[in-house]
């Protein structure tokens, strides 16, 4: 159970030692398409590069190597959305020790079959977290085995502070450093280092509106650490809170621009960025805390993404039924470079005379201007035009 109190810069650095054969140091990137966009530099931390795919294999890791021998063989247990259960499982096969793992009925199996790869025995119970928290206590009740809280322990938090450490040798010239926030073991670990290293920092953390869906699964806690949210309101300069749809803009741009894959909770200092929420100036670094998107979640993603930017048009038109009408309808199509994807032609339904035919298009575009370049074309040639996405 947690200590219920904060670690210093020394317990950071204590369990960088423990960690170092374990977890990466992972590297930190430049973004010039980035710092063009909102006008100051860029810099990311690509914790999505870590071990399990994110930054929490840091804290499970530490915690873990601090249990006592009567803990370690009475094994550990954990609650986790599919972050935080995969680096206990990878961390508990490391070190030798039995872990059980519960983890929400609709977790990703991006997260949900790593975590039994790495050894663990793992049980999906209940709609949320919560419940599956629930589940998991009555277990550690059952059968005496020690939890392994995501965020609410002082040894858990240290170990995410190892990122605090990097950083700070890292980006030194960092203005502002911007950290998801969810339980907040994360926010508080990098900024007790940051504190106690770079007093000057401006460090501002960024999160979703809690409660309801939300594609950042990974910072979708209901009620957040009470140790952990005291050291962050102590800590941080200021909280702010991204959309799903702003997120859903910063995944596919850090996808193209920067050739990294980043989940949900991990975009949400981007989407911040792109949003022109952080305010201050100078360089500013973000910390992408993980990459274990769902295959299904990232298709979706990408295409509302790209739709957004105008890179995917679909709409809907009507042309007389009538021979080579759609060769001509198509020509036009392809003499603006648009290229189709998909087409939908048919000859009955609601709107359409008895001698028209329908047809809706999905193409690919290069911008938003060049899907109003299509349009204009086709209504120019007589086709009304209704745009879907």
């Amino acid at each position: 159970m947690a200590t219920r109190t904060a670690p210093t810069l020394a317990d950071i650095e204590a369990a960088r030692g423990r960690i170092g054969g374990h977890a990466h140091v992972t590297p930190v990137f430049g973004s010039a398409s980035l710092s063009r966009e909102v006008g100051r530099e860029v810099v990311l931390k690509a914790e999505n590069l870590q071990r399990t795919g994110s930054f929490k294999i840091r804290g499970a890791v530490n915690m873990l190597s601090l249990l006592g021998p009567e803990e370690r063989a009475a094994g550990v247990v954990a609650a986790s959305a599919g972050n935080h259960g995969q680096a206990v499982a990878w961390a508990a096969r490391e070190l030798g020790i039995h872990a059980t793992v519960f983890m929400p009925q609709d977790a990703p199996m991006a997260k949900v079959e790593p975590t039994i790869g790495y050894g663990a025995r793992d049980v999906l119970v209940g709609a949320d977290l919560e419940e599956a928290l629930a589940a998991a206590m009555q277990h550690v009740e059952r059968t005496g085995a020690t939890f392994v809280h995501p965020f609410e322990d002082e040894r858990v938090i240290a170990g995410q502070g190892t990122i605090g450490l990097e950083l700070a040798e890292q980006v030194s010239e960092a203005a502002t450093v911007l950290v998801p926030v969810g339980g907040g073991g994360l926010a508080a670990g990098i900024a007790t280092a940051l504190r106690a290293l770079r007093r000057s920092v401006r460090l501002v953390g960024v999160g979703v509106r809690r409660g309801g869906y939300t594609i950042a699964d990974g910072i979708a806690v209901k009620v957040p650490g009470e140790l952990t949210m005291a050291i962050c309101d102590e800590l941080l300069d200021d909280l702010i809170e991204v959309t799903d749809e702003e997120i859903s803009q910063a995944i596919p741009f850090l996808l193209e621009r920067s050739k990294l894959l980043v989940e949900g909770a991990g975009a949400v200092g981007v989407a911040a960025l792109l949003a022109g929420k952080v305010g201050g100036d100078g360089p500013v670094c973000a910390v992408l805390s993980g990459g274990n998107i769902d295959p299904t979640l990232l298709l979706s993603v990408l295409r509302h993404g790209l739709t957004v930017a105008g890179r995917y048009l679909v709409l809907r038109s009507r042309l007389p039924d009538r021979p080579g009408e759609l060769i001509r309808f198509l020509r036009i199509v392809a003499d603006t470079r648009a290229n189709i994807v998909a087409i939908e032609h048919r000859r009955e339904g609601v709107a359409l005379e008895v001698a028209d035919t329908g047809i809706e298009l999905t193409v690919v575009t290069r911008n938003e201007e060049h899907c109003l370049r299509l349009i204009a074309a086709l209504e120019a040639a007589g086709y009304p035009v209704e745009r879907l996405g």
